[in-house]
């Protein structure tokens, strides 16, 4: 018995190819397959401190009371 563990990427018809040692490539072999996503097909940059500085803006009454609150904050 051979294991085999393999990260494999679909094909456009969605099928999947597994390499298989030369020793299991003549007959028939039991194959058991867990599928599981492994991330995005392409990293991109990873994200640092400060990577968003500039690019959010806070509304100009962020600090102003809520409405809703008012009759606990009298």
């Amino acid at each position: 018995m051979s294991t085999i563990k393999a990260i494999l990427e679909a094909d456009a018809d969605g099928t999947l190819h597994l390499p298989l040692p030369t020793d299991l490539r003549q007959g028939k072999i039991d194959v058991t397959a867990t599928l599981k996503p492994v991330g995005g097909t392409k990293p991109g940059p990873q994200p640092h401190f400060g990577c968003l500085a500039g690019k959010i803006q806070l509304a100009p009454d962020f600090d102003e009371p809520l409405e809703d609150f008012r009759e606990y904050t009298q």
